[in-house]
């Protein structure tokens, strides 16, 4: 079993969102012996640029034409990693909400693997998904309360968009463990600390 643990905080260590994520890992580690985990951090990797000089490359290959060796270079780098995102079981997604979204880093990553013919087709009835039979995690965390009935939830685009950028591609299998409200209070914030590690746990127990 492979998983590929996406990390979209620049905090590192001192991640409120990557410290839970640790204790799913953990859990998940215990249980699965055979447990392959690759990491990308975002804030440490360099992606490729999705420029005009690689959309351009794109559709001049898809079309059958000729491209300069530097362009197709770019090209293949961002293939590198669409192809690479398909070779995974699982996905862990650590994702801290900024401005009721996700950071700029893992836009920049999902703008780089969404490739047609990689991670989807274009088909005569819509879109077709290609990472199928995968499952998701995303743990996410919120200075506020975005639940659902709460008045802060019509200000989450965090959760349906993960929920349908990665279900176009056919993962629908997602579970998300979101640390909520984080910037009340102390107290609070410790509370929501320690219920969000525990429904991690549960959840690595569960898989």
């Amino acid at each position: 079993m492979k998983l590929l643990h996406i990390i979209a905080s620049p905090r590192g260590e001192t991640s409120r969102t990557l410290s839970i994520s640790k204790e799913f890992l953990l859990t998940l580690k215990e249980k699965h012996k055979d447990l392959t985990i690759d990491e990308i951090d975002l804030f440490k990797v360099k992606l490729p640029d999705v420029s005009l000089s690689a959309s351009t490359t794109k559709y001049a290959l898809m079309s059958g034409g000729n491209v300069d060796e530097s362009s197709k270079s770019n090209w293949d780098e961002i293939l590198g990693f669409s192809m690479n995102f398909l070779t995974y079981d699982y996905f862990l997604i650590t994702c801290p909400m900024w401005n009721f979204t996700i950071p700029y880093v893992l836009k920049h990553y999902i703008d780089v693997i969404m490739q047609a013919g990689v991670l989807f087709n274009f088909t005569e009835t819509g879109v077709a998904g290609l990472a199928i039979n995968k499952k998701m995690i995303c743990v996410t965390s919120r200075g506020s309360d975005y639940s659902q009935g709460t008045y802060m939830n019509q200000f989450d685009f965090q959760e349906p968009y993960l929920r349908a950028i990665f279900g176009m591609i056919g993962i629908y299998d997602i579970s998300f463990i979101n640390a909520q409200p984080l910037d009340i209070a102390p107290a609070l914030t410790e509370a929501s600390l320690v219920k969000a590690k525990g429904n991690v746990t549960a959840l690595a127990s569960s898989i």
